[in-house]
Formats: C-alpha cells, sequence, structure tokens
C-alpha cells in the first residue's frame, strides 16, 4: 500500500466537476486513456498530479473504460474491444481486463454503499476519476481472486497519476478499510441499513429497486415470481459468446445452442477469427435475437415475392439475418433506420448478403403512412430501455430510470401502430423488445390492439415452440406473447408478440389513432 498511517480517509477527492460530463469522446477509449495519462483531469486546488506510477496493462484498460462509461456515457461493450486491441493485450490478460470493466460495472450500486460507508461520505461526493478507482479495487477485493496488495496498490497509482498524493492518500486509506472485511460482512452491513425488503436486494443483487419491482411483475404475470432472484442472479453473470450462421451462406458450429438451429457459441470465448474468416456470414448474435427473426420467418408458408421490412433495422444484426433468408426464398427485404450513423451500420451489416436491400432513412412513425399496405411481414425491433440485456450492457441498468420507460412507451406505440398500417392484408408483424417491462411489452401490445378492428394476434409462444430445435418452457400470461428469460433459456429478455392484419379495414377514427 502507499504507507499511509491512519485507516481513517483524509477529505480529498471532491471536485466541483458535474459527474457524467462529457467530453465529446464518445467511445474513444484512446481519448480517454490519453486523458488520464497526461493528468489532463482537473486537479482540486491546482493540485499537480503525481508522477507516472506502474499500472497493469490490464487494470489500466478496466479504468479506462470505467471512465468513458462514467464521463462520456460511453457504452463499454463499444469501447473495451478495440481499448483491449489498442493495449495489445494477450488472452488471459484480455479476460482479466474484460472481468474487471464489466464486474465493476454490474455492482457499481452495491460497490458505492460499501465504499460510503469506508470513506464516511456518500460516493457522489467524491471526485468520479477516484471513485472510478476504487470502485474497480473494491471489485478485486471483494470478487475476484487477484492479491490484495495489487488491488490496492494499482488503484492507488491510479488515482496518483491523475489527482496527485492527497486523492491517492485517500484512496489507500478506504481501500484499507474495505479489505479488512469479507463480501459476507460488507453484505450484512450495508443491507443493515436499508429501509425496505426490496432495497436489500437491491443492495445485495446490484439492481436498482424500480428494477427489481419490474422484474417481479414481468414474473409474476406468468405466475414465476419465484424466479426472481434467479433472474437478478444471471443478469450479473458473464454471458457466454453466441454466434448466428446467416442460413443459406454459413453453417453453425459446435456447440450447438438449444433453440435457434442459427445458433452456436464461440470457440474458445474468442470469436473473431471466426467471424473473419467467414467474411461476415457468421457475427455475434443472442440467441434470444436470433428466435425473434427466425419466429417472423415461420409464423406463415413463406410465398416468392414477398415484401419483408424491418423498420427499425438498426444495427442490422436482425436485418441480415431476415436478408438471408428471405434470399432464400426469392422474397424482397427492405430496412429503415432514422439514424443516419445506424444505417451505415445496416448497410456495413449487409454486406456479406448477395443481392440488394434498400435501407430507408424515415422516420418509422410514419413510414406506414407513406408506404400503406404493402408488405407481407415487418419486424418492429422497437426502441427500449434494454432491461432485457444488462448481462451485456452492465451499465445499462444505472443509466435507465422509469422515466425512460414513460418516455419509449408512446413511440413504441407510434412505431407498431405505424408498421400495422404499412402491412399488406393478411401481413404479419412481429412486435419485439430487449425488455421484459410490462409497460413497454403487453401495455404496448395491448394498446395498439384497442384501436384496431383489422388485426388479430397470433400464437408467437406455438411458433417459437415449432422453431426451436429442443423443447423450449415459455412461460404464459393467457395470451400467446413469447417472454424469454436470460436464468431460463440463456438469452437475452426477449418479448415477441405476432399479429396479422386482416381484410377488413379499420375506421377513420381507429385508422388515427397513435400518428
Amino acid at each position: 500500500m502507499s504507507g499511509e498511517q491512519s485507516d481513517r480517509p483524509r477529505r480529498t477527492g471532491r471536485t466541483g466537476e458535474s459527474r457524467g460530463h462529457s467530453q465529446g469522446r464518445r467511445g474513444s477509449s484512446k481519448g480517454q486513456r490519453d486523458q488520464s495519462s497526461s493528468g489532463a483531469t482537473q486537479h482540486r486546488g491546482g493540485q499537480r498530479p503525481g508522477p507516472q506510477r506502474t499500472v497493469q496493462p490490464a487494470r489500466r484498460v478496466a479504468y479506462d473504460v470505467l471512465r468513458a462509461v462514467s464521463e462520456s456515457d460511453a457504452y463499454a461493450n463499444l469501447i473495451l474491444p478495440p481499448a483491449i486491441a489498442e493495449a495489445g493485450l494477450n488472452p488471459q490478460d484480455a479476460a482479466l481486463a474484460t472481468e474487471l470493466a464489466y464486474g465493476t460495472l454490474r455492482r457499481r450500486g452495491t460497490y458505492d454503499a460499501i465504499i460510503s460507508a469506508a470513506a464516511d461520505r456518500q460516493a457522489d461526493e467524491i471526485d468520479p476519476a477516484v471513485l472510478d478507482a476504487l470502485r474497480l479495487a473494491t471489485h478485486q477485493l471483494l470478487a475476484t481472486r487477484v492479491a490484495s496488495h495489487a488491488a490496492v496498490n494499482e488503484s492507488v497509482n491510479l488515482v496518483a497519476a491523475a489527482h496527485g498524493r492527497g486523492a491517492s492518500s485517500f484512496a489507500n486509506a478506504v481501500l484499507r478499510r474495505i479489505s479488512r472485511e469479507t463480501p459476507g460482512e460488507w453484505e450484512q452491513r450495508i443491507e443493515s441499513s436499508a429501509r425496505s425488503d426490496d432495497e436489500r436486494l437491491a443492495l445485495r443483487s446490484a439492481h436498482p429497486v424500480w428494477v427489481i419491482r419490474a422484474l417481479r411483475r414481468a414474473l409474476a404475470a406468468e405466475g414465476r415470481v419465484d424466479e426472481l432472484e434467479d433472474l437478478l442472479e444471471a443478469d450479473n453473470a458473464s454471458p457466454e459468446v453466441t454466434l448466428v450462421a446467416l442460413p443459406g451462406l454459413a453453417e453453425p458450429g459446435e456447440p450447438r445452442r438449444p433453440y435457434a438451429p442459427t445458433a452456436y457459441g464461440s470457440p474458445g470465448g474468442d470469436p473473431h477469427r471466426v467471424i473473419s474468416e467467414s467474411g461476415g456470414t457468421v457475427r455475434v448474435q443472442d440467441e434470444g435475437s436470433q428466435l425473434v427473426a427466425l419466429a417472423l420467418a415461420e409464423a406463415a408458408p413463406i410465398a416468392a415475392g414477398e415484401r419483408w421490412l424491418d423498420l427499425c433495422a438498426g444495427p442490422g444484426g436482425k436485418t441480415a439475418l431476415l436478408a438471408s433468408i428471405a434470399r432464400e426464398h426469392d422474397v424482397t427485404l427492405e430496412a429503415n433506420e432514422v439514424v443516419p450513423t445506424r444505417a451505415r451500420l445496416v448497410r456495413n451489416a449487409l454486406r456479406a448478403v448477395p443481392g440488394d436491400v434498400v435501407v430507408h432513412e424515415e422516420d418509422g412513425r410514419s413510414f406506414g403512412a407513406s408506404h400503406s399496405g404493402v408488405f407481407d411481414r415487418i419486424l418492429v425491433d422497437a426502441p427500449c430501455t434494454g432491461l432485457g440485456a444488462l448481462r451485456r450492457r452492465p451499465e445499462a441498468r444505472w443509466r435507465k430510470s422509469p422515466a425512460d420507460v414513460a418516455e419509449l412507451v408512446p413511440l413504441q406505440v407510434e412505431l407498431l401502430s405505424s408498421a400495422l398500417d404499412a402491412l399488406a392484408p393478411g401481413g404479419i408483424v412481429a412486435y419485439a423488445t430487449c425488455s421484459p417491462h410490462l409497460a413497454e411489452t403487453t401495455g404496448v401490445v395491448q394498446e395498439v390492439l384497442r384501436g384496431r378492428s383489422d388485426i388479430t394476434e397470433l400464437d408467437a409462444r406455438a411458433v417459437v415452440a415449432n422453431v426451436a430445435e429442443s423443447p423450449i418452457d415459455l412461460g404464459s400470461d393467457g395470451s400467446g406473447r413469447v417472454q424469454l428469460w436470460p436464468h431460463r433459456h440463456g438469452t437475452d429478455a426477449m418479448f415477441l408478440a405476432l399479429l396479422q392484419r386482416t381484410a377488413t379495414e379499420p375506421s377513420g377514427a381507429n385508422a388515427e389513432e397513435g400518428d
């Protein structure tokens, strides 16, 4: 450790900077590394950073990812791979950097409670750069086999490099306190201050209370509320890498996944070589996402000449899967993505699939009005809170709030309504979200169906069961909708409803609803 004689943390590490202040470097891990190593972060009272200290490369990469997430709202799953590549980490160090970054982000709420107790001050009163170093060390001390002295010393060095000796002494004292108690003792200590059972569960499981309550309601709709703690545990486990082999262009390898016929596990856990050698006909895609696209294709017999649409296509993974299926059946696929940068990602994703796919850049909410009654199948993979992908996007749980749900639901209703308007008679819409929140799933479907007399709901559970290569345990809320779960299926918590348009036209009043 750094030689601090007193265990009591000194009142340093505070800053006037606002937390999460954007530096215009979203997704730029290099920019964050340059800032940390050069001491460019603001310092209290003009204090200059200390001399450069030795930090193991994997920890440096993990710390830089934490800083980018905190400071620039970066997405860890997007910036970590290039950061690992730029640092030239070997496979062992790459695995360590991944575990440190993702593990720290997943359990941030729990670690902040522990740090607050050890520092005798609230975590949000600590300078963000210092706090990220404390979070990183706390994860190593309480959730890994990393030697305590290495976790503490290198995290103190990170603080010293950015903020100088005073801040490093503060960090050292806090971490010495944390290292003196076991994970179980810290769990008991922070839970004792909880005001409710849900707060205790939130601290233990590292999920915000509102997320826990939303997940409980979704499980209760299936009569399986007793699975809540299993679900929370699955959210905190590192997901296995799943690949998709585009039909007609690649064959799935081993090990095969249990449900989607296109899905298999990444050999050795590192998919880059396989993806590169395939020329893009193999790529990373969660099995749940594959099942959603396959269900739309299998919902009814495919007739040559059909016209399909992916309405909210970015970044293009499901689009490419649908395009490969469409190619095999002489079907025309189109895509739409309103954000130009994401539209480019869709076009890139489609490069591996022979043939032309038109990618529109229109507002999906008005797309149905301008393309009324022309598509036979439409995928609406709606923008959502992403609560179903907390395993892969660990920082998302701390970024989202109930206000995000309230903002997204009207958009989801408008997108689904627009898609139904774009359906030809007999056409089918697959409405999907990577969220199990009832307001974003069943609530949206019910709201849209209340305003339509020309739509019937299909049994999506039967379709998915037919697609699956082995028996799949799908809960039921009394409808034919599908909710997948990480703890039960090993997939993201994808939701799916299948809606079919009849020959009956909606009345004028109903037709305007959701515009």
